[in-house]
């Protein structure tokens, strides 16, 4: 049985996640690079979380909530 395709909302609230992840990491001042030594994940998965070519997991969104000094919801609201 197939699987449901994705309802199309779906990529487009992931962009949105992205850039919010990225202007919370500039705002911090930080790298990508920097980020990623803090939450302990490369650089290239940061950048791909910010560009919604991956799926950051609950755990990876708590971790950089924590690192960006942001609640969790200003990052997925």
């Amino acid at each position: 049985m197939p699987l449901d395709p994705m309802p199309d909302w779906v990529p487009a609230r992931r962009r949105e996640i992205g850039a919010r992840l990225r202007a919370a990491r500039v705002h911090a001042g930080l790298t990508q690079l920097q980020l990623g030594e803090r939450v302990g994940r490369d650089h290239r998965t940061i950048h791909r979380w910010e560009y919604a070519y991956r799926i950051p997991t609950l755990e990876d969104l708590l971790l950089l909530a924590d690192a960006l000094d942001t609640p969790l919801a200003d990052l997925v609201r």
